[in-house]
């Protein structure tokens, strides 16, 4: 959406084609390629020449390989929210077994995947959502524990939940507010993870009150991390097919959408009506 009303960091030339994750059949491929006709498969195309599209020419080093069991629509809407999070709770954090992780916009695209990859892990989930369905959807996904944001105050039920001593890590993809309270319920050593500001204000940090609760505040930027890690980025999407084909966790669609009807599923997204991610069938 901020790409196409020119609002987002990157600016590619007109035209282009929006769309940054697909899935689909292989249909040809290049010389000497290690793909097979055939094969299902997502990928990240580039732009100009994105996704929403009937056929997609994609670079190989940006096509990976998915089991027949997964289907389209999961596959077109899981890998960059699930390589987000897995990278975000694994390799940025460290999360460890029956430690307690607070994850903000839970019912969103990397929120449920953060929830579903916590679990795996087995660490207690405390999620926040807005809104009865969106609290469903959180307790569905496995949370152990949901806070609906629009009446209940997120910082007083983690304290509850943990006896006083707080969050072990935070998954945070809104910023602005929701930052600036996590830091009242966060533990001891806790990991407070900058993932996005959907909230639109990026908060800005006292760090003495860091140094005081003995936090650290990460950054997560897992675009540039895969750019500079590409074979990391193979093997993270490997154990992801293994947690798939085990059943721990399925990529959270809200709807499906023919081609045409992009426009009307871009508001929705934008009224924040919608849960996980929207698919757009050619």
């Amino acid at each position: 959406m901020l790409l196409c009303q020119g609002k987002y960091q990157e600016k590619p030339p007109l035209p282009f084609t929006p769309g940054s994750e697909i899935s689909g059949i292989v249909r040809e491929v290049g010389e000497g390629s290690k793909l097979e006709v055939g094969q299902k498969v997502l990928a990240t195309p580039g732009l100009p020449e994105g996704g929403l599209s009937e056929f997609v020419v994609a670079p190989e080093e940006s096509v990976y390989v998915v089991p027949d069991s997964m289907s389209a629509s999961e596959a077109a809407g899981m890998f960059i929210t699930y390589q987000t999070a897995y990278y975000a709770l694994f390799y940025r954090s460290q999360l460890q077994k029956e430690e307690v992780l607070l994850v903000h916009a839970g019912a969103g695209g990397v929120g449920s995947a953060a929830i579903q990859l916590g679990k795996a892990k087995g660490a207690k989930v405390i999620a926040t959502a807005g809104g009865p369905e969106k609290v469903k959807v959180c307790e569905d996904l496995g949370a152990d524990v949901v806070v609906d944001y629009n009446k209940d105050d997120f910082v007083s039920v983690v304290k509850d939940v943990t006896n006083g001593e707080g969050a072990n890590v935070i998954f945070d993809p809104v910023g602005a507010d929701v930052f600036d309270r996590s830091k009242k319920c966060i533990a001891f050593d806790g990991r407070l993870l900058v993932i996005g500001f959907a909230g639109g204000r990026i908060p800005e940090v006292a760090v003495n009150h860091a140094l005081v609760k003995n936090y650290s505040i990460v950054g997560v930027h897992w675009g540039l991390f895969a750019k500079r890690n590409p074979q990391e980025v193979r093997r993270i999407h490997d154990h992801l097919m293994d947690l798939y084909h085990k059943g721990d966790f399925r990529p959270l669609i809200y709807n499906e959408y023919p081609l045409e009807d992009v426009p009307n599923a871009l508001e929705v997204l934008g009224e924040r009506k919608s849960y996980g991610k929207l698919i757009a069938i050619p």
